[in-house]
């Protein structure tokens, strides 16, 4: 009685119905494995609440996509056509949030197809894979107090080609001018320099020769990062 509630209107006798116990079964499986996947990503990361409930629940919805289609070839086309008219208008995620959502959908295909146990072995696996990467700060840069990010203000009757490089070779090993922009109606150019300082004490000593040499203008030093948006 139960079964035939939950038999589509379309079903045919030739028709195999998922039974309600199985259905339950892996359902339940794929909640688990969101939360596992959402706790894996909170880890030493900053995120939002939006996307850890999302990830939490994609598994799931995989999972019973999967399972509705699982050998009716036309309600497979028409799925994949669906999903492909999908668009996202947030702000293009980071390469990890797009690595866990990837991870959150194998699962859940797995889970559909109805290998439970392979798909927590999956998660568990994939997870602490993670997790150890993230501890021991895996593909990190080295040195990263080295690389900075310059600002440097510049009168307009300064020639900003090459004026600083004899300061740079004294207190970097590296530089690279990546940016030059007016500022004040055109009476100042402002010069945005990567660089990798010798040892972080050049830093103070390099501001200061800078200043000397900008007319005391204004110079900002920031953390040389790659941005949230790059994969």
């Amino acid at each position: 009685m139960l079964n035939s509630l939950f038999r589509g209107l379309f079903d045919t006798d030739m028709t195999s119905v998922i039974p309600v116990g199985t259905f339950l079964l892996c359902v339940g499986c794929s909640l688990i494995i969101g939360l596992l996947f959402a706790f894996m990503y909170t880890y030493r990361t900053r995120y939002t609440k939006s996307f850890v409930v999302t990830l939490a629940l994609l598994p799931t919805v995989v999972c019973v996509v999967i399972m509705m289609v699982n050998g009716n070839v036309g309600t497979g086309v028409a799925v994949a056509g669906a999903f492909s008219l999908v668009r996202f208008r947030s702000v293009p995620g980071t390469a990890k949030e797009i690595g866990v959502l990837f991870l959150a959908m194998g699962a859940g295909l797995i889970t559909g197809m109805g290998y439970l146990g392979y798909a927590l072995l999956f998660s568990v696996i994939m997870t602490a894979a993670m997790l150890l990467y993230t501890r021991l700060d895996f593909g990190s840069r080295k040195k990263s107090l080295l690389y900075k990010t310059l600002h440097v203000t510049i009168p307009e009757d300064l020639d900003y080609s090459g004026v600083f490089d004899d300061l740079f070779k004294t207190c970097a090993s590296s530089y690279e001018l990546v940016q030059v922009k007016t500022t004040n109606m055109g009476s100042l150019f402002r010069l945005t320099y990567d660089i990798v300082l010798r040892s972080p004490e050049k830093e103070k000593e390099l501001i200061d020769q800078l200043r000397c040499r900008n007319g005391n203008l204004e110079i900002s030093v920031s953390k040389q990062e790659t941005s949230v948006y790059e994969l």
